[in-house]
C-alpha cells in the first residue's frame, strides 16, 4: 500500500457484532466473573483513539497498515491529532470519542494511540453500559492500566495488555523482537492461545500457579488505591512493570502493595521490565529491584518470576488481562501459557 494514501483505508467495518446476550454487569455491581470478548476475525475493525496523550495521524500510520495487513479494517477516531498541551484534545473531546467507539457495534476492538497521562482524569465520566452488554476488546499499556483495572474490577470483562500505535515500528526496519511482540497483539486478538517461555532469573522463586492475570503499570496501579478502579488481585496473577522511577520509589510502591493486602493472597507474582533511574551519587538505595520485592514476599510461598518480557522495553508481548493463566517458574525456564 502507498504509505502516502494509508488514511483512504480507514475506514469503518459493517461486520455484525457477536455479543454476549442479556448476561451484563451494572457498573456499580463489582465483578465475580470474567467474560471474554468475541475474538476478531478478518474483515473486523479495531477502533484507534487518543484517551491519554497527544499523537499525530503520522505517528499512527505503522500501527495503520500493520493492522490493516492482518486483515481488519480501521477506524481513526476524532481525537488522534488533537493536542490540548500533553493530551489527545480536551477532557470532553477524549471522552467523547472514547465513548463513541465503545458505543459503535461495528467495532470490535479499541486501540489507545498511546499512553502519557490523562485516563484518570476521564474514567469516571466513560459510560460502560453498552460495553457491559456488548464487550470488546480495550487495548494498551502504561496509563492504559487505568482501563484495565477498571473493567477488570468493576464488570468482569478481559483486556488487552500490549504495546499501542507510537510502539509499532516498519517490518523493514523493525527488529525480530519487535516483529514478534507486534504480532502478539494479532495471536491474542484472534484467540489463539498464548505461551510465553522466558530465561529463568536465579532471584526466581520455583512453583506453579493457575489465576486469572492482571496487572499493568506499578506507580499507575499504587495511584488507584482506596479508588473505584483499585485492582482486586486476591488468587490472581499479579504482573506489574513500570519505567523511570528511582529505586526507593519503587520500594515505596511495592510497600503499598504489601501494606494494603495485595500480595497477601496472589496465586502468583511476575515483575515484568523496569527501567530504573539512577541514584544520585550519596543517595544510593542500597537493594536492587529483586531484593526489594523478595523481601516484601518472603512470607509467602507462591511462585515469582523476574525479567518477564513486559513493559516500556522492546520485548513487550502482548497478553491478556482478566483471562485464565497457568504460570510454571522452574529452574529451567519461565513458561506462562493462556487458557
Amino acid at each position: 500500500m502507498d504509505r502516502k494514501n494509508f488514511l483512504s483505508a480507514v475506514i469503518p467495518a459493517s461486520a455484525a457484532f457477536t455479543g454476549f446476550g442479556n448476561n451484563f454487569f451494572r457498573e456499580d455491581e463489582p465483578a465475580d466473573t470474567i467474560k471474554i470478548p468475541a475474538y476478531l476475525k478478518p474483515g473486523d475493525t479495531i477502533a484507534i483513539t487518543s484517551v491519554a496523550g497527544y499523537i499525530t495521524v503520522a505517528d499512527c500510520s505503522e500501527a495503520i497498515l500493520t493492522m490493516q495487513a492482518w486483515g481488519f479494517n480501521i477506524k481513526l477516531g476524532s481525537s488522534v491529532g488533537k493536542k490540548d498541551f500533553a493530551f489527545g484534545g480536551r477532557d470532553e473531546e477524549r471522552l467523547s470519542d472514547f465513548e463513541e467507539m465503545l458505543d459503535d457495534d461495528n467495532v470490535k476492538a479499541i486501540m489507545c494511540a498511546r499512553g502519557g497521562y490523562g485516563i484518570i482524569r476521564i474514567i469516571d465520566m466513560i459510560n460502560f453500559k453498552k460495553f457491559i452488554k456488548k464487550p470488546k476488546w480495550i487495548i494498551g499499556f502504561s496509563d492504559a492500566t487505568v482501563l484495565h483495572s477498571h473493567i477488570n474490577k468493576n464488570f468482569g470483562i478481559a483486556s488487552l495488555h500490549s504495546k499501542m500505535c507510537n510502539s509499532f515500528v516498519n517490518a523493514l526496519l523493525a527488529e525480530p523482537i519487535q516483529k514478534e511482540t507486534i504480532d502478539s497483539i494479532r495471536k491474542c486478538l484472534m484467540g489463539e492461545k498464548m505461551v510465553y517461555t522466558v530465561t529463568p532469573n536465579a532471584k526466581n522463586k520455583i512453583g506453579r500457579a493457575k489465576g486469572l492475570l492482571v496487572g499493568g503499570n506499578l506507580k499507575t496501579l499504587e495511584t488507584l488505591a482506596c479508588s473505584k478502579s483499585d485492582i482486586n488481585t486476591q488468587n490472581k496473577i499479579l504482573f506489574v512493570e513500570d519505567t523511570g522511577e528511582y529505586l526507593y520509589s519503587i520500594d515505596r510502591m511495592f510497600w503499598n502493595l504489601k501494606r494494603s493486602g495485595k500480595l497477601e493472597h496472589l496465586a502468583g507474582l511476575i515483575i515484568g521490565g523496569f527501567k530504573i533511574k539512577k541514584d544520585d551519587a550519596g543517595e544510593e538505595f542500597g537493594k536492587t529491584l529483586e531484593q526489594i520485592v523478595l523481601e516484601k514476599v518472603a512470607e509467602y510461598y507462591y511462585p515469582v518470576c523476574f525479567d518477564f518480557p513486559v513493559g516500556h522495553q522492546k520485548n513487550n508481548f502482548a497478553v491478556k488481562c482478566g483471562v485464565m493463566h497457568d504460570l510454571d517458574v522452574n529452574a529451567g525456564n519461565v513458561v506462562l501459557k493462556s487458557s
